[in-house]
């Protein structure tokens, strides 16, 4: 008669704890899904966000050019390449020897 009693109390205990382990397995098995899943899904969102980005990209650049422009680099500096270099020149050779106003004289 002890033991039936003293195995009605620890019957609910052995349940809960069978019930308790369950669980983890049950969060465990769904982390696991959850992290095998997620590196094919942050790629693809990179790969979408990427393509929105050129998206938008392409279409400042095409409202930023004229149609007979190219994107050569020469195509912008040839027209003022006279003026950019007498402006260049002209700041590279203007040397004005003078004293910094918090320059301490001792």
């Amino acid at each position: 008669s002890q033991w039936q009693s003293i195995w009605q109390l620890l019957r609910p205990d052995k349940w809960e704890a069978e019930r308790v382990s369950e669980a983890c397995k049950w969060k465990n098995r769904r982390l696991k899904r959850g992290k095998e899943g997620a590196p094919t899904e942050i790629e693809q969102y990179c790969l979408q966000r990427e393509k929105e980005f050129k998206a938008k990209e392409a279409v400042l650049r095409c409202g930023d050019r004229d149609a007979g422009e190219d994107d050569h680099p020469q195509t912008y500096f040839q027209p003022n390449s006279d003026e950019i270099l007498g402006t260049v020149s002209a700041f590279v050779c203007d040397i004005r020897p003078e004293i910094h106003e918090h320059h301490r004289i001792n």
